[in-house]
């Protein structure tokens, strides 16, 4: 693609049949009958989306219908829970758990007969009139999506739909109507803030590292690391829409003066390393990428690195240690890396959000993206919801909608019936948030407020059945493990936490050890390197905050309220529910239970191992956990 207007004719000839998918779009015409979606994402991926695509193939070829349905292979759409997932458009009707029995009957009876297979359609779309579009849902109906505006659209691997969309039009416009300064001007005016964790002005980061420009070298770096456990934010975005992370790039290298971006991406994510490598060979080939784009004069290009998968990698000081070919340890700030980042140039870094808001602020104007969300938390955040909730996903909302929106309303609630305790945001770097906090609008600050923090956006919700203590274990038990060791204070402080932890969660622990484990704790917040080892104290000292008695409770009584940390378990045989089956007998492991047939049984607690096998046998309800 030579110039402007090339792209600009391409994206008037396609935005019509990729804009049949898109609901507002509803003067969109397109040239086949029917648009199947599936979703290609990892969730739907592990499901057995590929299995289903080759079936569907196969059934169109089989009744002739190849040239009527185009069939899309998308990112994530959000409802990971219910996949594999396929819509069909036009209507928007939404098809989940999908399984390659269903194919015949969803071809013959919808795409070639026009009826709906109604059994096999998400049931929350039905309704006495009808099937109503996804967007109407609870799931859908109070989200914004501007980061994940493509995903779940488009084809990831074809970068004209992505131009259909609108795609590189925010490039060609910064190129031909922006000087880099307006650029950066206009993306500090947005508001935006780096999603990455840390929450600092994108924009001012910009700044820092545009002096000298065309003076020396500079590079843009994209941290695609996210190893929050319960974070796959990034991830989606990258299987979803990986040209806009380049568009984006390329934008903020024309901004600071620099010709050269690095996409840092773990391994253990292929299929986004696959679409990012088949987008970056696509840009390259249509001059999106490369010397002279559009003429202008501007050379960019991007660059992958693979990560093995290290948490401190997701540090930006770390990652570019790491893209430099060393080990990934963090350094010592100042200077920071918009003065003295890779290969000691001044270098910028934003994680995968971030870059995908770019196009969308240069194209609408900052003051669009700054009318969404709160005084000091501007646009929308996206989050990977988790844990005990029913609608587990992926969702965008804007900067200032409360928690119990996202968990009630949007995540559809706690199943079972059970009772939110605490939700869980920033992974290993945050806190748990209460439900005395449910009403409380998620922006950066109300979070660091209430003693946890945004981090990527994984939120991982749990109920009355978790031990708050056993969840801060459980963190930093990670943490411990990721820990690069650069520094005494998280190399040795956090483990010293973790054995303390462990010996609370034995019943060994003290009232004492519990004040030690606080006092640690701060220690550490403040003498650590870098951002995982200050952090890293977070999940303690917030259910120290709001779930201290639960920590009493298991030093003064012995007892774990949320019958989880099997050393404090006591399992017993009420008599008079126990028949004498031997069920329990037969199947306990260590042969703790005693008794004969037809008669009352009983457990030896010095012998039993609290493995549960006894409770899932019984079909009398005669064994309780206490």
């Amino acid at each position: 693609m030579k110039s402007l207007e090339e792209l600009k004719l391409l994206r008037e000839r396609l935005e019509g049949e990729v804009g049949f998918r898109l609901e507002e779009n509803e003067t969109a015409v397109s040239t086949y009958k029917a648009h199947v979606l599936l979703c290609g994402g990892t969730g739907c991926h592990s499901s057995g989306a590929t299995k289903l695509a080759e079936a569907l193939d196969k059934e169109l070829a089989a009744q002739g219908l190849t040239k009527e349905i185009l069939v899309v292979k998308t990112g994530c759409h959000g409802l990971c829970a219910l996949g594999p997932i396929m819509i069909v458009h036009p209507g928007a009707v939404f098809y989940s758990m999908v399984k390659v029995e269903d194919i015949p009957e969803i071809v013959t009876k919808h795409l070639k007969g026009g009826e709906i297979v109604s059994h096999l359609v998400y049931q929350e779309t039905v309704t006495p009139e009808g099937v109503k579009p996804l967007k109407d849902t609870d799931f859908y109906n109070k989200q914004y999506r501007v980061a994940l505006r493509n995903c779940g659209i488009i084809d990831p691997e074809n970068i004209e739909e992505y131009i259909g969309t609108g795609g590189y039009a925010a490039l060609g416009k910064t190129l031909t109507e922006f000087t880099p300064d307006e650029v950066i001007q206009t993306i500090l005016d947005s508001g935006i803030r780096g999603r990455g964790g840390a929450g600092f002005p994108t924009g001012l980061k910009w700044r820092f590292a545009s002096g000298n420009r065309g003076g020396v070298q500079k590079y843009v770096c994209c941290n695609a690391d996210e190893g929050d456990p319960g974070a796959f934010m990034d991830r989606s975005v990258l299987e979803g829409d990986p040209h806009v992370v380049l568009e984006a790039m390329a934008i903020a290298g024309y901004a600071i003066g620099s010709n050269q971006g690095y996409i840092y991406v773990r391994a253990e994510y292929p299929i986004a390393v696959q679409r990012l490598e088949i987008a970056i060979a696509q840009a390259r080939e249509n001059g999106l990428l490369g010397k002279d784009i559009f003429g202008s004069g501007f050379d960019f290009d991007i660059d992958l690195r693979l990560g093995a998968g290290a948490f401190v990698c997701g540090e930006e000081t770390a990652l570019m240690t790491s893209i430099e070919g060393n080990r990934g340890e963090p350094r010592t700030r100042p200077p920071f890396p918009a003065i003295k980042g890779l290969f000691e140039k001044p270098t910028i870094l934003n994680n995968v959000e971030t870059y995908a808001s770019i196009p969308r602020i240069i194209l609408n104007g900052a003051e669009w993206f700054s009318s969404m969300g709160t005084e000091k938390s501007k646009g929308t955040k996206v989050f990977a919801l988790g844990g005990k909730i029913k609608n587990i996903g992926l969702v965008e909302v804007p900067m200032g909608t409360t928690l119990r929106t996202i968990v009630e309303e949007i995540g559809g609630g706690i199943p079972n019936g059970k009772k939110f305790k605490a939700a869980q945001t920033g992974g290993p770097s945050g806190g748990c948030i209460p439900a005395e906090h449910l009403d409380v609008p998620i922006d950066y600050d109300n979070l660091i407020a209430i003693g946890s923090m945004m981090g990527s956006g994984g939120l991982i919700v749990m109920d009355e059945d978790n031990c708050m203590v056993d969840i801060a274990k459980f963190f930093l038990e990670f943490t411990v493990d990721e820990s690069c060791g650069k520094c005494t204070p998280c190399r040795i402080g956090t483990k010293r936490m973790y054995e303390i932890l462990d010996k609370i969660t034995k019943g060994n622990g003290t009232l004492e050890d519990i004040d030690k484990l606080e006092e640690l704790a701060y220690y550490i917040k403040e003498s650590a390197l870098c951002g995982l080892g200050q952090t890293a104290p977070n999940p303690v000292l917030s259910t120290l905050r709001y779930f201290r008695h639960e920590y009493e409770a298991h030093v003064l009584e012995g007892k774990c309220e949320a019958k989880v940390c099997k050393d404090l378990l006591q399992f017993t045989i009420d008599e008079s529910k126990c028949i004498g089956c031997t069920a329990c007998a037969r199947n306990c492991p260590v042969n703790a239970i005693s008794g004969t047939v037809k008669q009352p049984h009983t457990i030896d607690n010095d012998k039993c191992i609290k493995c549960g096998a006894c409770i899932e046998k019984c079909r009398f309800g005669a064994i309780e956990r206490r």
